[in-house]
């Protein structure tokens, strides 16, 4: 006879799994019904075919500039010895904690007409006004892209990090040896070896890069992102904004097939993967001053500069941006970033105890499945929340008006409901790979013992899973912590009214063209993210 227990343990992973899965089948199908508003028509007549253009510039120009910004940087912290590269080697992840928003405004005040940059060269040189000189423009498409890029290459530079880090010393050393100069022997060694993390960071960048919105909203710059969201909330066509959505979602599918069919025959062994200290050679010269001068460099425009100018703002306006409003909203950003990291968390453990409970094709569907809502742009997690959500809020209340009984109103998509589900969807696959990622270095036999001694499942979980996995907890904890925090076109489609997040608030302040009122609260998320992150590598490092 099946107990009531193992129903449980296989029923509560599904049930959390389609709730998850819900927002993304409810976009594919939406991409079926008749659009009777006729909004979808007139964008196919007139400006989609260059959100769609724009949109795969923008892709193409962020993936090559990341490329160009990641790649070298990976390569030299990993392969040579130089001065402060130890210090390096943290520097360049801390870009992550920068919103892409943050250092599009920062540089736009930098170098517009009216700022510190076009200032100084007017008075050097004595031109008069903008006709005695030729300076570009930042809010473009290739300005878009570079901003972006200074925002996410150091996904790409992790990987390949890891990459060159891992590959044998004994294949370099041997092109070494057959007359290759290092940088043939880079090209020729060891980037094919590093290819599955090249395709991995350069798909994982394109799929973030499609689903920004601040940024390119920011330089009106029109993209598929923008569109969701002027349809849905300009026109007011759910309907439109889940098809452009759904087209979104293609495009994504369609990235990740390429990078798993680009790899689809590739198998790649080494003999040794600590050998990466041999490999590593000293710098001097004028390569030594290039590499410090590039890397450094790339630090500063994507970190220091940021920081430094927010800094300058949030001193100078202290007192008037510090007020009841940025504390509210800063509790707001706190507790709900709180509270999606202890149910991403709870997600985590569900979906991966089931697996080491029954492992089989079941339990690794219901991983992947709970993991698919990373993919998806935030805008896009947003209109796929509002459909099922607003869909029941109707039938609800229609029924209750059936009855003769008083309608409830939006108790779901009207509430905080809505946006915890959304920001669970998104980054629940967060905590499911840190979770997993820990919980496969705890021996099975661990398990076996406690169950021999007449634990249970449970109690297994509690007293000897948990424990041996309580620094993946914290570290998946964080992450989502620190994304929640950042989190901007899903909070501005799904917030209730008067509700707002440290990230809407800046956004506010930035469209206004106000960023001296945006400083204060910008470096509180900039904060709020690095010091996590920080804390996050130091757990990394000691586990390792």
């Amino acid at each position: 006879m099946i107990s009531k227990s193992s129903y449980l343990y296989k029923l509560l992973p599904w049930a959390v799994t389609c709730i998850l899965l819900c927002p993304i089948i409810a976009i594919f199908l939406s991409a079926f019904v008749i659009d009777e508003s006729g909004s979808f028509s007139h964008l196919i007549d007139t400006v989609l075919l260059t959100y769609i253009s724009n949109s795969i510039l923008v892709i193409l120009f962020v993936v090559l500039l990341s490329i160009l910004f990641a790649m070298p940087c990976a390569w030299f912290v990993a392969c040579c010895d130089f001065p402060s590269r130890e210090k390096l080697q943290w520097a360049l992840m801390l870009p992550l904690a920068m919103p892409p928003y943050i250092i599009a405004i920062v540089y736009t005040d930098l170098l517009d007409f009216t700022g510190p940059v076009q200032l100084a060269l007017r008075e050097l040189f004595s031109w008069q006004s903008i006709d005695d000189y030729y300076f570009p423009d930042i809010r473009t498409i290739f300005g878009a892209s570079v901003i972006l890029a200074l925002s996410l290459f150091p996904y790409l530079y992790l990987l390949l990090r890891s990459a060159f880090l891992t590959q044998s010393a004994g294949l370099f050393q041997a092109a070494r040896t057959l007359g290759l100069s290092p940088i043939k022997a880079f090209w020729r060694v060891s980037i094919p070896l590093s290819r599955s993390a090249m395709a991995v960071g350069v798909s994982l960048i394109a799929m973030e890069t499609l689903g920004d919105f601040a940024t390119v909203n920011y330089f009106a710059v029109h993209t598929l992102t923008t569109a969701i969201y002027d349809t849905w909330l300009e026109l007011g066509s759910l309907t439109t904004a889940a098809k452009i959505s759904s087209m979104m979602l293609l495009a994504i599918v369609v990235l990740i097939s390429l990078e798993n069919y680009s790899r689809r025959k590739q198998q790649v062994y080494q003999r040794n993967s600590n050998g990466s200290v041999d490999l590593r050679f000293t710098l001097t010269g004028w390569k030594k001053w290039g590499v410090l001068g590039f890397t450094w460099s790339l630090v500063s425009f994507s970190l220091f500069i940021p920081i430094a100018t927010l800094v300058y703002y949030a001193v100078h306006y202290f007192t008037e941006s510090l007020n009841d409003d940025l504390i509210n909203y800063t509790m707001n950003s706190l507790w709900l970033a709180f509270l999606v990291a202890i149910l991403a968390l709870a997600v985590a453990l569900i979906v991966n105890f089931y697996q080491r409970l029954s492992p089989g094709f079941a339990a690794k569907s219901a991983i992947r499945l709970s993991s698919l809502g990373y993919a998806v742009p935030g805008t896009v997690v947003a209109i796929g929340v509002l459909i099922p959500l607003t869909s029941f809020d109707l039938l609800l209340n229609d029924f209750l008006l059936s009855w003769d009984l008083p309608p409830v109103g939006l108790i779901l998509s009207g509430s905080l409901v809505i946006l915890v589900l959304g920001y669970l969807v998104r980054f629940s696959a967060i905590a499911v790979g840190s979770v997993d990622s820990s919980l496969v270095q705890v021996s099975p036999s661990l398990e076996l013992a406690s169950r021999t001694l007449g634990n249970g499942p449970i109690k297994t979980l509690w007293r000897v899973n948990i424990p041996l996995i309580k620094k993946g907890m914290l570290t998946a904890f964080i992450l989502v912590f620190i994304e929640a925090m950042k989190e901007l076109p899903a909070a501005l489609l799904l917030r209730p009214f008067n509700f707002e997040t440290l990230a809407t608030y800046v956004y506010q302040f930035v469209s206004d063209e106000m960023i001296e009122y945006a400083a204060l609260p910008a470096l509180m998320i900039i904060a709020l993210g690095l010091i996590p992150f920080i804390v996050v590598n130091r757990l990394l490092e000691k586990k390792r």
